[in-house]
């Protein structure tokens, strides 16, 4: 199979779909890959690492979209990207579709067989293509939101760990999963004083057992939700429902409770945010301030540490990488179920139940694809 990967164009994305090492791998499986011409600078690989790897370096992207039956990539296509996907080429990448209509449309348009990282499964309903960029965001969304808290960004000018005779900073965690646990991991480390929120009585068991009184646990419920928020300086959200538009737990109404220059983290912006005030912001214009509180959106916040996030990220989705291009698409997922989960668009079907629900269109089942 010949498998491409582009630069991405997402503002201030600077992670590949495809590490050097990952393009020596799918060459010693006899596969051949084109890659366009500076994609991997952004974590330091030049064209050379590349030439060197055994990847063809191609002058530009459509070269790329044109000539290849796989691309590989890390965010969601852009539109002038989804112009150049086509019927029968699989395109196995980050998508989050549920809160983007124009990106679902434009895929089933254009035919593709589109593979979202994000629903593919493991043992126990995990999702372990999704973990590694969650750690990440995990951990990052409490080094923005120390850098918000700050009064020069316009936030309220509070350290998370205090000093000695002044109180730590308190911070609120909606979510006790991936992003929840490594958020906890690194408020506990700065010293804050930490609460997780989850629905889960397992999962609140197994932080309270981990954290052991560094970071309290407490049972989520409406009443819950809104008291800590109030009493909160930095919040992360940091709540996922696989595949479909995170819930709005935080409506605007509780930000008139909270202290002015309080921060709001909202990592689960990729799938529509699970804050009532929340939009998209990039790594260029990370912030913006409503009713006196600072929100912090970026949708794709591995991208700021490109190096780590890229690595992490090719260490999980390159297996699956290599069985599509060594079986095909259709044999790579009839062998793999937990593959098969990550079909979300086909031929002009939507194949993923909670994207044509929330989206309005027919449900195709995976199942009558594969027959």
């Amino acid at each position: 199979m010949r498998v491409g990967t582009v630069r991405e164009i997402k503002n201030h994305e600077y992670r590949v779909g495809l590490t050097p090492e990952s393009v020596r791998e799918l060459v010693a499986h006899g596969h051949e890959v084109w890659v366009e011409s500076g994609a991997g600078l952004g974590i330091g690989a030049s064209d050379a690492d590349y030439s060197a790897s055994g990847a063809a370096i191609m002058g530009e992207a459509a070269a790329v979209f044109e000539g290849c039956e796989m691309i590989v990539k890390v965010k969601e296509p852009q539109a002038g990207e989804r112009a150049m996907l086509r019927q029968g080429q699989v395109l196995y990448t980050y998508l989050h579709l549920a809160p983007d209509p124009e990106q679902t449309a434009d895929l089933v348009k254009s035919g593709v067989t589109a593979i979202a990282y994000e629903t593919v499964t493991g043992p126990g309903n995990s999702l372990p293509l999704l973990k590694p960029m969650s750690q990440v965001a995990g951990r990052m969304s409490i080094q923005a939101g120390a850098t918000a808290l700050q009064k020069a960004t316009g936030g309220r000018g509070v350290l998370l760990g205090g000093v000695p005779g002044v109180l730590p900073g308190k911070v609120l965690i909606i979510g006790g999963g991936v992003v929840g646990f490594n958020a906890a991991q690194m408020a506990v480390g700065m010293g804050a004083d930490v609460t997780i929120l989850d629905r889960d009585p397992e999962v609140l068991e197994r932080l309270d057992n981990h954290f052991e009184g560094r970071a309290k646990t407490r049972f989520s419920n409406r009443a819950v939700v809104q008291q800590m928020v109030c009493e909160s300086e930095l919040v992360i959200g940091a709540v996922l429902v696989p595949g479909a538009a995170a819930p709005k737990l935080v409506s605007r109404e509780m930000l008139g409770c909270m202290k002015p220059g309080s921060v709001l983290v909202d990592v689960a912006i990729d799938q529509g945010g699970c804050f009532e005030t929340s939009r998209p912001t990039t790594h260029a214009e990370p912030i913006y301030v409503v009713d006196g509180i600072v929100h912090y959106c970026v949708a794709n916040m591995p991208g700021a540490v490109a190096r780590t996030s890229t690595y992490a990220l090719n260490n999980v989705t390159l297996p699956h990488a290599l069985r599509i291009a060594d079986l095909g698409w259709k044999g790579a997922l009839k062998a793999n179920p937990h593959l098969a989960a990550g079909l979300n668009v086909h031929e002009g079907k939507v194949t993923y139940e909670a994207v044509a629900r929330d989206l309005g269109y027919d449900y195709t089942p995976v199942s009558e694809v594969l027959a």
